[in-house]
C-alpha cells in the first residue's frame, strides 16, 4: 500500500471510530430520555444530543491518564468520551448502588474520577475555578497535567469564570477553557446577551490565546484541543476554545423549546455530527450496511448496559452519610 493510500485508510478508520463514539453517546442520551420519561430516573436531566463531537474530539486529544475534565451539568457525553463504563453511568443516573458514585450523584452531579471526569456542577460556571485549582496543583506535583473546564456560552458572563480566567492567565496555568456554544444560554439566544457573540475573543483581554472551532467536526475539535493542550503543557499558559454547535433537544427534560425559530432544529439535524460523518463516509463509498452495523452495535451496547443497571440494587439509604467530606 502506498503512503497516500495508507493515509486515506487511516483517515477512514478514524472516521469509523469517531462515528461509533458519537452513536454511543447519542444512544445513551436517547435511552436516558426514555428512562426519565418512564420515571426510572428522577431529578434534573440535561441531554447533549447534537453536541457529541465536542466530547469525542476533545477527549481523544487529551491524555486521560493524567489530564482531567470538569464539565458543566450537561456532562453525560463527557463521561462516556472519557471512557467511563456505560453500565456504571446508567446505574448512577438510576440511583443504583453500582453507579459511579454509588447512586448518590444522579445526573446533576455525575462524576467519574477514575476516568478523568471530575464531576458535573449544577452551579453555572462553577467548574472553572475548580479546574484552575487542579491546574495550579499540576504546577507543583510534576504530573504534566492539563485541566479542562467546559461550560456553556451563558457561563462566560459569570464572575467565577472571569476570576478563573484571570487567575489562570496571571499564573500561566495549564488549563483549557472550553466553551460549548450551542447558541442558547438556557432559553435565551446568546446574541441577545452580549455585544459580540465571538466569545473566544475575550481571551485577548486576559493576554491569553483564544480560538473558535466548528464544534460539529470531530477532527477539527481534536486538532484544536491537541494544539491547545500542548501549548498549556509547555507552560505557555491557558487557552480559550469556543466550540460552536447546536443541541437537538431541549435545555432540560420537558423543555418545549417554543423559543426556537421554525425550522431551526431541522437545519441543525442536517449539520449535526453524526449526519456529517455519515455523509463523509458515504462519499468515500462506504456501504450503507456497514454504517448501519455501527449504529446497531452501539445501540445494542447501550441497551445491554441499561438492562444491567436496571437490574442492580438501589442505593441503600442507610449509607447516605458515608463518603461525605467537610
Amino acid at each position: 500500500m502506498s503512503r497516500k493510500a495508507a493515509m486515506r485508510e487511516n483517515g477512514r478508520q478514524q472516521l469509523l471510530a469517531d462515528l461509533s463514539s458519537l452513536w454511543r453517546i447519542r444512544h445513551f442520551e436517547e435511552r436516558v430520555q426514555e428512562l426519565r420519561a418512564a420515571g426510572e430516573i428522577a431529578g434534573s436531566v440535561h441531554l447533549c444530543n447534537g453536541q457529541e463531537a465536542i466530547y469525542v474530539g476533545a477527549c481523544s486529544a487529551l491524555d486521560l491518564r493524567r489530564d482531567v475534565v470538569f464539565p458543566t451539568y450537561r456532562g453525560h457525553g463527557w463521561a462516556i468520551a472519557c471512557g467511563a463504563p456505560l453500565g456504571a453511568l446508567f446505574a448512577e443516573l438510576l440511583g443504583r448502588a453500582t453507579g459511579t458514585n454509588g447512586g448518590r450523584g444522579g445526573s446533576a452531579y455525575l462524576s467519574a474520577p477514575d476516568y478523568g471526569m471530575y464531576g458535573e456542577n449544577s452551579i453555572v460556571g462553577a467548574g472553572a475555578p475548580i479546574a484552575v485549582g487542579a491546574a495550579l496543583a499540576a504546577t507543583f506535583d510534576g504530573s504534566g497535567r492539563v485541566a479542562v473546564a467546559a461550560f456553556g456560552d451563558g457561563a462566560v458572563n459569570q464572575g467565577s469564570v472571569h476570576e478563573a480566567l484571570n487567575f489562570a492567565a496571571v499564573y500561566r496555568l495549564p488549563a483549557l477553557f472550553l466553551i460549548e456554544n450551542n447558541g442558547y444560554s438556557e432559553l435565551t439566544p446568546i446574541a441577545t446577551m452580549v455585544r459580540s457573540d465571538r466569545l473566544y475573543s475575550r481571551a485577548g483581554s486576559y493576554g491569553i490565546d483564544g480560538v473558535r472551532v466548528d464544534g460539529n467536526d470531530v477532527g477539527k475539535v481534536r486538532a484544536t484541543v491537541a494544539e491547545a493542550a500542548s501549548h498549556a503543557r509547555r507552560g505557555e499558559g491557558p487557552v480559550v476554545i469556543e466550540a460552536t454547535t447546536q443541541r437537538l433537544v431541549g435545555h432540560y427534560f420537558g423543555d418545549a423549546q417554543q423559543y426556537r425559530p421554525s425550522g431551526e432544529i431541522e437545519q441543525a439535524q442536517r449539520d449535526e455530527p453524526i449526519t456529517r460523518i455519515t455523509r463523509e463516509l458515504t462519499d468515500r463509498d462506504l456501504a450503507a450496511a456497514e454504517l448501519e452495523e455501527i449504529r446497531r452495535a452501539t445501540l445494542d451496547e447501550v441497551n445491554v448496559a441499561a438492562a444491567a443497571a436496571l437490574s442492580a440494587p438501589l442505593a441503600d439509604p442507610a449509607t447516605i452519610k458515608e463518603h461525605l467530606y467537610a
